[in-house]
Formats: structure tokens, C-alpha cells, sequence
């Protein structure tokens, strides 16, 4: 048998041995490098979500404007926040069962039933200190998420240069952002120190899309973009190019930019200098 014979015996029981090996299904990590490129759209059902190859627990959650964290948290997973093909991620904790309810009803019927006998009047459950101290509780509270939103140790920039061409709105169904209008190939620039969280195109309404992390709380994106120059897991400094502006899945060449806070968009325009 000749030499050639020989490699090509050898080359064929590789072959054959590759093709027997034992291969497990391979994670979806949230920080994944390179950038998801798949034309599959991030589509949310009964507050819940098949994941699919490519898929950042990130992206699921920008997408049911939920925080990370908090469906993390809903499903037991742990950081670096990997996932896997075909799991079902919850977007809410499960409605308590019918036994629960019943239970609840029959303490609020002997709640009812006890002050009716003892003659209290519901209206006079809260005596005024305690209503006092209940409404300066609800102040505090919100004077301290203010403050907590003002005072972040975020530095923001403009991330592109152009016509602010809409703003954000307060309104349910409104525009969460702000748009910023330009000549297709505009330079698109992180707004701050962050890490890219998610960088493709399943987020059906944004186009090509760059999500960056700032801190545990805040996010920003950066949407309809012609082209992504960053992957997922990539550090960016502010004012780094990160993409170029374009017109995916719009009407006309903007860069759609978000900010988030724990999942929820907030103005932008609350946050970046003023020209």
C-alpha cells in the first residue's frame, strides 16, 4: 500500500471519528463575543420568551423594557447571565394560585367583619400621624429616586452630531427617546464609558442596534444604524465610534438614542449637555 493510500485511510477514520463524537448544545452567553447577526425578531408572548440561537438576556429584557437583573432574578439565572437555545425565559413572577386569592378574601371578610362588630370605621383605619407619616414617606421616596437619577456617576455626551428631529414623550405609546437626524454614515459615538451588551438586529423597530452598559442601572442604545463597528463584550470609551448612522428597519437616516434606568427609558435630554 502506498503512501497516499495510507494518508487517506487516516484522513477518513478521522473523519469518521469527528462525525461520532458527542456534542452538547451549545449556551447562549449574554456577553458573547463577536456581534449576533440573525434574521429571526425577539417576539414576546404571554410575558414570555423561547430563546433562540444568537439571544442576550440582555436583549430580552431591553425588549420587555424590564431590567436585567430583575428577570435574572425571575429566573434563577445567575451572571454571566448565560442562556440556551429553546429555554423559556419569564418576563414576571407567576400569578399566585386561586387557594392563595381564596385565603386573601376570607382574612379580608373577618377583617371586615371584626371592625363591623367593634364599630371602626374603615375611614378612620389611618389616624392622621400615621397619615402624616405615610405622605412624607411617599415624598422622601420620591425626592430620593429623583436625586438618584440626577446625581449619577454617568458622564454623558452627545452621540452624534445632527438635528434633533424628535424628543421624548411622557405619553404611553410616545417616542422614548431622542432622534437625531444626519447624513447617511454619520459617526455614531458611545455617550459614556461602558461595555457593549448587545450588538444586532432581532429588536423588531431599532435596526441594526447597539446596547452599551454604563453602570448596574443604567443602559444606552443606539438604533438604525447602516453599520456596527463594536462586538458584544467590547470595552468603549465615551466618545469612541461605535457604528455609522443609517436608516434599518425606518423612514429616513437617524440614530434613535435611549437612555435606560433599571430597564425603564428616561429623556435623554435630562441627561446630555446642553449645547
Amino acid at each position: 500500500m502506498n503512501r497516499t493510500r495510507i494518508n487517506t485511510l487516516l484522513l477518513l477514520c478521522y473523519f469518521l471519528a469527528a462525525c461520532t463524537t458527542p456534542h452538547s448544545p451549545a449556551p447562549v452567553v449574554n456577553l458573547s463575543k463577536g456581534k449576533t447577526s440573525y434574521k429571526q425578531k425577539i417576539q414576546i408572548k404571554n410575558n414570555q420568551y423561547k430563546v433562540k440561537k444568537g439571544d442576550t438576556l440582555f436583549a430580552i429584557a431591553f425588549s420587555a423594557n424590564k431590567d436585567v437583573r430583575t428577570v435574572a432574578k425571575i429566573n434563577k439565572i445567575k451572571p454571566p447571565y448565560t442562556i440556551f437555545p429553546g429555554q423559556i425565559i419569564s418576563l414576571d413572577y407567576p400569578k399566585k394560585t386561586n387557594k392563595t386569592s381564596k385565603k386573601q378574601s376570607a382574612k379580608t371578610v373577618n377583617l371586615t367583619d371584626k371592625k363591623q362588630k367593634n364599630n371602626i370605621s374603615p375611614k378612620k383605619e389611618l389616624d392622621r400621624p400615621k397619615q402624616r407619616e405615610y405622605v412624607q414617606k411617599q415624598a422622601s421616596e420620591k425626592s430620593s429616586h429623583t436625586k438618584q437619577l440626577s446625581n449619577n456617576k454617568v458622564r454623558w455626551r452627545w452621540p452624534a452630531v445632527g438635528k434633533v428631529t424628535r424628543r421624548f414623550s411622557v405619553k404611553e405609546n410616545g417616542y422614548k427617546g431622542i432622534q437625531i437626524s444626519n447624513k447617511k454614515g454619520t459617526s455614531v459615538k458611545a455617550a459614556a464609558n461602558g461595555v457593549v451588551v448587545y450588538a444586532g438586529s432581532a429588536l423588531r423597530g431599532y435596526g441594526n442596534l447597539i446596547i452599551l452598559k454604563h453602570t448596574d442601572d443604567y443602559l444606552s442604545a443606539y438604533a438604525h444604524n447602516s453599520k456596527l463597528l463594536v462586538r458584544e463584550q467590547q470595552q468603549v470609551k465615551a466618545g469612541q465610534k461605535i457604528a455609522e448612522m443609517g436608516d434599518t428597519d425606518a423612514s429616513s437616516v437617524a440614530l434613535r438614542f435611549e437612555i435606560r434606568y433599571r430597564g425603564q427609558a428616561v429623556n435623554p435630554g435630562r441627561f446630555l449637555p446642553k449645547n
